[in-house]
């Protein structure tokens, strides 16, 4: 994920906690993610820090975004990959077990907080799952993210072209290849 992406996930997954969740963190919490992030040079002193303000707000995305991004930044990948599952699956319970029977609106898909952290967690995973090697999971996550947002507001097609790429034969790494993609878009079903 790139900057803009991270921002994007970070300013979706504040509003997902603060409307779907139910409101900001505990100070407590907020403080805990705080110490961490001082101490991100000393991993073994700031991960229990983030499990602690995980265990006070277990259903909260924020202390797990914390968690995730410790892992990720510390390329830890499995275990960021453990982290946005648990942050999948929180999304998907607060949705509702009717969320997908029908796709998303645009609207819904550019400015529900919710919907976006579920899709953009979806994206994350895909792209953990790419890094990993684990090619059916990836392409698993990116057949969900293609159902769930038709016209590419999220930028999953280009993990998914990569992924294509890959698997036709080119020998280029699944990351960082060629930057011959289109810049949005799925590309054509059975292609």
């Amino acid at each position: 994920m790139n900057a803009a992406t991270d921002r994007d996930f970070e300013a979706a997954a504040a509003a997902f906690a603060a409307t779907v969740i139910g409101g900001h963190v505990d100070p407590e919490v907020e403080a805990l993610i705080a110490q961490a992030g001082a101490l991100r040079d000393q991993p073994d002193q700031a991960l229990p820090l983030l499990e602690r303000a995980r265990a006070l707000a277990p259903k909260h995305p924020v202390p797990l975004i914390a968690i995730y991004r410790f892992h990720f930044y510390g390329h830890a990948l499995e275990q960021a990959r453990a982290a946005g599952e648990d942050a999948l699956a929180i999304a998907r319970s607060a949705l509702g077990p009717d969320f997908g029977d029908v796709v998303p609106d645009d609207e819904a898909t550019r400015g529900d907080a919710a919907v976006r952290f579920y899709l953009f967690t979806l994206k994350g995973l895909a792209y953990l799952n790419l890094r990993l090697g684990d090619l059916d999971e990836a392409r698993l996550m990116l057949g969900e993210l293609r159902r769930l947002d038709p016209k590419d507001h999220l930028g999953g097609g280009l993990l998914s072209h990569v992924l294509a790429r890959h698997e036709a034969g080119h020998t280029t790494s699944l990351v960082d290849g060629p930057v011959d993609y289109p810049v949005r878009g799925w590309a054509p079903k059975g292609t």
